[in-house]
């Protein structure tokens, strides 16, 4: 009778924890949105660094900034018969999936089971790629999207035709990007919810892309959980499949979609605000690090954009603070010890 009691006590006590741990994080959250609202910072021209430091990587806030890349021969210069004439038939490393999601949680269709899983990659000419780009048929979406510096690399010919950095941020910040990517997609390749522990200046060459973003204070709103790994592999038939890994490794990632989110399923997300900004060509959008974003695209002939990852600042309070609010949501509330472990800055890009 008395563990009986005890028990029933526990629980009580547990509940009532999680209960007022749910209210405090919600005020968290309603507080920052009610100062900060949806605002995004317009630049009809490049910053200075003092400008860019006070009025957005100090408070931690995005911007779309104009006539960043006015001056870069890519601006005007990367037409289609330059870029099949520079790379020709150079190889580049695409990411190809059946639904055009690139990183994503899909439902195994043998299994029935939830995956995090990542494209199948296949290396193939430029002008191959191009010619899928500017609508040849192909049956799955066609994306090039490596990370790890690929404009300095697989796409290296390109390198003078645009900045080495972005001065005015690098100096800003005192330190020179991380990484500058190529990214060449059309309509049909899409990239689900995630973050980045990287300040990112995202400059849209061609086309547009439109960002759904989410400040890092939302975190409690998007239910992330973790998920066994698999990628998508070429069978004999030519048709891509499902293959989990083996040894399973698990990752962080979330299902939500911001921009019509299953409120059954990620009842929190009903405190979050979504903002939305669409980047044009010619613009550069500072998204600041760990910014959760889904990001789609548009353009007759594909969109192609270059953006810097600049490393984030470690002794910032932002990181702890991510940290700590992982270990909370995932940890108390949710009960999701595997979650509550790991660290913000390892996850997929």
């Amino acid at each position: 009778m008395v563990t009986h009691y005890r028990q029933n006590s526990t629980r009580t006590s547990e509940a009532t924890v999680k209960h007022k741990l749910h209210k405090e994080l919600q005020a968290l959250v309603i507080e920052y949105q009610e100062l900060n609202g949806i605002h995004i910072k317009r630049y009809e021209k490049p910053p200075s660094a003092l400008e860019i430091h006070r009025d957005c990587i100090s408070p931690g806030r995005p911007a779309v900034i104009k006539g960043v890349t006015d001056h870069w021969p890519a601006a005007k210069g990367w037409t289609n018969s330059y870029l099949r004439e520079t790379l020709g038939d150079q190889e580049i490393t695409v990411a190809i999936t059946p639904n055009g999601l690139a990183d994503a949680v899909t439902v195994d269709p043998v299994s029935g089971q939830e995956y995090f899983v990542t494209p199948y990659e296949k290396k193939m000419p430029f002008d191959k790629f191009l010619d899928i780009m500017l609508g040849e048929k192909s049956e799955y979406p066609h994306y090039a999207s490596l990370q790890n510096s690929s404009l300095t690399t697989e796409y290296g010919a390109l390198m003078k035709d645009v900045d080495a950095d972005i001065p005015w941020f690098s100096e800003a910040l005192g330190r020179k990007p991380d990484a500058i990517n190529f990214w060449f997609g059309d309509k049909r390749s899409k990239t689900c919810l995630h973050k980045d522990p990287y300040e990112n200046c995202y400059a849209v060459v061609r086309g547009t892309k439109t960002f759904t973003i989410l400040p890092p204070i939302e975190y409690y709103c998007i239910h992330e959980s973790t998920y066994p790994c698999a990628t998508y592999v070429m069978n004999e038939g030519g048709k891509l499949q499902l293959s989990p890994l083996d040894p399973s490794i698990r990752t962080p990632f979330t299902t939500v979609d911001p921009c019509a989110p299953d409120l059954e399923r990620h009842p929190r997300f009903q405190h979050a605000k979504p903002i939305t900004v669409t980047v044009s060509e010619g613009e550069m959008l500072y998204l600041p690090a760990f910014w959760m974003h889904q990001v789609t695209q548009d353009g007759p002939e594909g969109v192609i954009a270059v953006n810097y990852w600049y490393d984030l600042d470690y002794q910032s309070i932002l990181y702890p603070t991510v940290n700590h609010l992982r270990r909370l949501v995932a940890g108390v509330l949710d009960d999701n010890e595997d979650l509550a472990g790991c660290d913000s800055s390892d996850e997929e890009e």
